[in-house]
Order: structure tokens, then C-alpha cells, then sequence
């Protein structure tokens, strides 16, 4: 049987406060969730590309491949929404990625097929 609290509600240490959440979530400017999530898809393509210190440990081109192409999708959607003080580094950071998914590619897409360049154009070292 679980407690519950003053106001009636149950009260459980273990279950997350939604409430809370979204309360935390809604002091949040648009910009900062935007770019969280554009920082968080950088890091795991990275992990996924082998470029951390456990290197081809959890390597996964496939994987990465999505990863990649969700974030260039992201940078391509929100460039109106962001400043170019948050974009820049983030569309070096995916460039970066999209040069180093073609390196570690036995066979490299054509120049406009690989992850993301739908929305970026082709990349080229």
C-alpha cells in the first residue's frame, strides 16, 4: 500500500514528479531544448562512428548514419529559430561528423548521398 501525501496524491520515492518536470520544462527557452538535442545526437553519432575513447568498441554505421541524418534534419528545421551564434558551431560539429562517417565507410557514398547531405549538400574534406 503506498502513501499519499497531504493533498491526497499518492506518494511514491521511486516515480518521477511530472508535474515538476514539466514546470522545469517550461522555463526552458525554445533555443536551449533545441540545442541539447542537437549537442545530444552529435555526441551519440559520435560514440557510434567510434570516435570516443573506447574507439570501434560501439562502432555502428548504421546507426550512425540516422543519427547524422536526424541532426541534419534538426540544424536544417530550426536555422530560423536559432541564432547564428548557436548554429555555426553546430553545423561545423555536423560537417565534422558527415567527413568522418565517409572515412570510416568501407564503401563512401556518392558525393550528396551520405547522412544528412539531403539537407546540407554535398561535403567535401
Amino acid at each position: 500500500m503506498s502513501e499519499t501525501s497531504p493533498s491526497g496524491s499518492p506518494e511514491n520515492s521511486g516515480d518521477p514528479d511530472f508535474d515538476a518536470m514539466a514546470r522545469d520544462i517550461a522555463e526552458v527557452p525554445a533555443v536551449e531544448v533545441i540545442v541539447t538535442v542537437a549537442v545530444n545526437l552529435m555526441s551519440a553519432a559520435a560514440v557510434k562512428l567510434g570516435l570516443t575513447e573506447e574507439g570501434d568498441q560501439h562502432k555502428d554505421l548504421d546507426e550512425a548514419r540516422k543519427l547524422v541524418h536526424a541532426l541534419a534534419g534538426l540544424l536544417d528545421a530550426s536555422t530560423t529559430e536559432i541564432s547564428s551564434f548557436h548554429a555555426a558551431p553546430l553545423r561545423d560539429g555536423l560537417k565534422s561528423l558527415q567527413l568522418a562517417f565517409r572515412e570510416a565507410s568501407l564503401v563512401p557514398d556518392e558525393p550528396g548521398q551520405g547522412p544528412g547531405e539531403k539537407y546540407t549538400g554535398p561535403v567535401y574534406g
